[in-house]
């Protein structure tokens, strides 16, 4: 069984004025270094909160890449968990489980034309190979069972489903469309069934 390893408090968001509390894990399934960011009042873990999933995207949550719609939906969900507090899980599994170098080589690859699960493919991978179960743990070791999900990807609400806990409600993200995702978000509705809409 997970615990918690440490506990710090500190200031985020894009004016560092959002107060949270992050916390780091021991005993987690692999030896990544996921952490948690805990927003709002004291109380909000004794509610039914919302929970982010998030997957680490250096491109998009760093470097704000155009190709993408990550960093977008970890900005508007560290906003709607300052109004309402809410936990952010951040996992290390870097494009969709493959790396940082096999992201690029991929991003190479959709620049020559295969969208980002057959570029995936092409590398020698699956079309994701994140692992949620990390996700489960943080959760329980928080001491969150009931939660309200924000996602638009149904092996999230899976995971965590399978994993003993209960989702009352499943929240969906807005959709992020810049010049250069088009192509990226219409693979995440045919490939993977996210749940998200095109106007």
């Amino acid at each position: 069984m997970a615990e918690i390893r440490t506990r710090i408090s500190l200031k985020i968001g894009p004016n560092s004025d959002i107060p949270a509390e992050m916390v780091s894990f021991k005993d987690l399934v692999s030896d990544k270094e996921h952490v948690a960011l805990v927003l709002g009042q004291a109380d909000t873990l004794q509610k039914v909160p919302l929970v982010r999933i998030h997957s680490e995207c250096l491109t998009g949550d760093v470097f704000h890449s155009s190709r993408c719609d990550c960093g977008e939906q970890l900005d508007e969900a560290i906003a709607l968990m300052a109004a309402e507090g809410g936990v952010i899980i951040y996992l290390r599994q870097e494009g969709r489980g493959i790396g940082l170098y096999n992201k690029i080589d991929a991003y190479k690859l959709q620049s020559e034309g295969m969208n980002t699960y057959q570029a995936n493919n092409h590398l020698g991978f699956g079309d994701d190979l994140r692992d949620f179960t990390e996700a489960g743990q943080m959760l329980e070791a928080l001491n969150i069972h009931h939660l309200k999900l924000l996602t638009n990807n149904d092996l999230k609400v899976k995971a965590l489903t399978d994993y003993g806990l209960r989702v009352a409600e499943v929240i969906s993200t807005s959709t992020f469309i810049k010049e250069d995702n088009v192509d990226y978000l219409k693979a995440k509705i045919s490939d993977a069934g996210h749940k998200l809409t095109l106007d």
